[in-house]
């Protein structure tokens, strides 16, 4: 993967190079970046210059044969991590290695993908994926081995947030104790969620969301979109190019967020002492119950979303709208007044302290009827 592929990212696309070119090379990095962003891309060009021994601040100027490895990432001293779970083809014990076949074609079709892209190409249903302590054992078994080309090792992790405590306490070891010329490259969306024991052995490498200029410019040049187009798409991404991408292709997961979000206010609207909207919400509640819990949680942060622009738009802020909803006879303008100072802090607590307990497998059903008898009392303070 060559580093000028990569979109934006040029300060930390340098410094990675220079090191490198200077031996410099720490044993350890966390990489931490929103989605869409390019963490993980980034992380394989930089292994490849690593493996490659390219020297030009690219990779096309140093071993062809293993430059050419990489274009299907199959260099042998290259190892990946990410979250797994059991499928109809893997039953027991999944680990990343029974899912490299998936893994290598969805880093070609969707490098920017999101962790819920990953679980919808593996097709592992209802379930949330983990990096568990079998991982471990693996992580062990792969970094024992002599390097192939005698040079370094790159072991690359992705979503590390997703390891569980065995598993993170047993990759401690190997970062307090490396095995000779290995690097880890951790990847991550939030650091809140690593271990402090693990954060503090790493270097860490904060990226920002993409530029709006990057996004036009890739989605002009890769996507055949115009000028105009590209603009507006590039705004409603807010620097999330796998974003974009699924506005051009429409391809959102199949899931009417929207829908369900106006259904959702419009009956916590009615409910303030109706007896049969609290059973519309309750209805709502057990419907988005049954959706599983990787779509719950994008549902919620769409929700967030909505809020925040609804909040936006009723402090004259229009200039950062993006959201334009499409259900019928819902306009974000008449929403917006009813969000306000008085309430956002409140709904957006109540919304991530629902995310919070639906990470943790607390049962779906209750946490969301709470939040929306919750709902009909924040929607109506003035």
């Amino acid at each position: 993967m060559l580093f000028s592929e990569i979109l934006g990212q040029d300060h930390i696309k340098s410094h990675l190079t220079k090191s490198a070119d200077s031996a410099r090379i720490p044993h350890a990095q966390l990489f931490i970046g929103p989605e869409g962003s390019g963490t993980l891309p980034l992380a394989i060009a930089y292994a490849q210059y690593i493996l490659c021994k390219n020297t030009d601040g690219d990779n096309t100027n140093g071993n062809d044969a293993c430059n050419l490895k990489f274009r299907n990432l199959s260099h042998p001293d290259l190892h990946f991590v990410f979250p797994v779970a059991s499928n109809s083809e893997v039953k027991n014990h999944p680990v990343s290695a029974n899912f490299l076949k998936h893994w290598r074609e969805f880093v070609e079709e969707t490098p920017y993908g999101s962790l819920f892209d990953w679980y919808k190409k593996i097709d592992i249903q209802n379930k949330q994926g983990q990096i568990g302590v079998d991982e471990a054992l693996e992580i062990v078994k792969s970094l024992s081995l002599k390097a192939y080309e005698g040079g370094y090792k790159v072991m690359i992790i992705w979503m590390a947030d997703k390891m569980n405590t065995a598993t993170a306490n047993k990759l401690l070891k190997l970062l307090e104790e490396p095995p000779e010329k290995t690097v880890f490259l951790l990847i991550a969306e939030s650091q809140d969620d690593i271990l402090q024991t693990i954060l503090s052995r790493c270097q860490v490498l904060n990226f920002g969301p993409l530029g709006e200029k990057a996004i036009v410019d890739a989605l002009v040049s890769r996507q055949n979109i115009d000028q105009k187009t590209a603009l507006k798409l590039a705004h409603q991404a807010q620097g999330n190019y796998n974003k974009a991408l699924h506005i051009v292709h429409k391809t959102d997961d199949g899931l009417p967020f929207e829908e369900w979000f106006v259904q959702w206010v419009r009956a916590a609207f009615r409910a303030k002492g109706n007896a049969a909207a609290i059973q519309d919400l309750i209805a709502w509640s057990e419907q988005i119950a049954g959706i599983g819990r990787e779509a719950q949680k994008q549902f919620l942060n769409f929700c967030i979303d909505m809020f925040r622009q609804a909040l936006l738009l009723n402090y004259n802020a229009k200039d950062l709208v993006y959201m334009e909803p499409t259900v019928e006879k819902f306009k974000l303008e008449n929403f917006a007044p009813f969000v306000n100072g008085n309430n956002i802090n409140d709904i957006f607590k109540e919304l991530s302290d629902a995310l919070y307990h639906i990470e943790r497998n607390g049962n779906a059903k209750i946490i969301l009827t709470d939040l929306s008898i919750k709902l009909t009392r924040l929607i109506h303070k003035k």
